[in-house]
């Protein structure tokens, strides 16, 4: 569900759906991959009371976030949106970052796309225990729909964001929005491969720093 901040409905503040992208940047432990997913749920979790491991997870997943969110390419690419989507085009590049990424995997890394997923999500399935309930039940629903390589296809992805569109709580017009992403695709790619190199740069460069928190 889409979280709100106060009472206020035009300051959305969302779980973001960039799975891959933080399964890629953790650590190849159990652990690791809990913390860096649980970026995404962390509302209520006493911080403290995290494990070094997962901690620094859930540390690396925000400080990923911030620089995401701050990086002019992906300010930029915000604004291909059309004005009745543009508030949700941080949700749609999430995905989408996603799907370019599975994309364009050969140039980041020689491990396959398959086989770093398997492992992906058998750490995940290994780490239920150590994460809270409504984590569990998302990353329950991941594993067994594979909704990561699932994002492979195009229309997938617009299938997930129209799934996200529904539960927004209040009337909106990000319904659809993967027509527009279609018609801006090769864009929309090219904003990613300028993009994903500089964060990959920012992550190798301050993980020691990550890791000492």
């Amino acid at each position: 569900m889409i979280r709100y901040s106060g009472n206020n409905p035009s300051q959305p503040t969302y779980r973001t759906l960039n799975y891959l992208a933080h399964l890629y940047f953790s650590d190849t432990n159990v652990e690791s991959r809990v913390g860096n997913l649980l970026g995404d749920f962390a509302r209520g979790v006493d911080i403290d009371q995290l494990s070094g491991p997962i901690r620094q997870g859930l540390i690396n997943h925000r400080v990923i976030d911030q620089f995401t969110d701050t990086h002019p390419q992906v300010c930029e690419l915000k604004t291909l949106f059309s004005s009745q989507r543009r508030r949700f085009s941080g949700i749609a590049l999430d995905v989408l970052f996603d799907h370019f990424l599975i994309h364009h995997w050969h140039r980041y890394t020689t491990e396959p796309i398959d086989y770093f997923l398997d492992q992906a999500y058998e750490d995940l399935h290994q780490g239920l225990p150590l994460m809270p309930d409504r984590m569990q039940l998302v990353v329950r629903k991941m594993i067994e729909g594979d909704w990561i390589r699932s994002y492979e296809d195009i229309n997938q992805v617009g299938f997930a964001l129209d799934r996200i569109a529904g539960r927004i709580r209040f009337r909106n017009n990000f319904t659809g929005s993967i027509t527009e992403i279609k018609q801006q695709y090769a864009v929309l790619e090219a904003g990613f491969l300028q993009f994903f190199p500089d964060l990959a740069s920012f992550h190798q460069n301050n993980k020691a720093k990550i890791l000492t928190n």
